[in-house]
């Protein structure tokens, strides 16, 4: 069993055993559930890339996408 100290501020270091059995590396976000007064720590979904995207052609009924595409593109 892995073990780790809780820092005065609130900071623990994950063990790199348990770092690498959920293949989480610096800067990704973790989940914490609990279930039954236990707390179980798993590794966040990615967030896809095309999220900020989304809404973006809401007014798509005032442009054209070939205008939408000439914007992005700075023509």
């Amino acid at each position: 069993m892995a073990t780790s100290r809780l820092t005065s501020k609130g900071q623990i270091t994950i063990p790199k055993e348990v770092r690498e059995k959920l293949g989480i590396s610096p800067g990704e976000d973790l989940l914490f559930e609990e279930r039954n007064e236990v707390f179980y720590i798993k590794k966040s979904p990615r967030k896809s890339p095309f999220n900020k995207w989304v809404g973006y052609l809401k007014d798509g009924k005032t442009k054209k996408s070939d205008s939408v595409i000439e914007e992005l593109r700075g023509k």
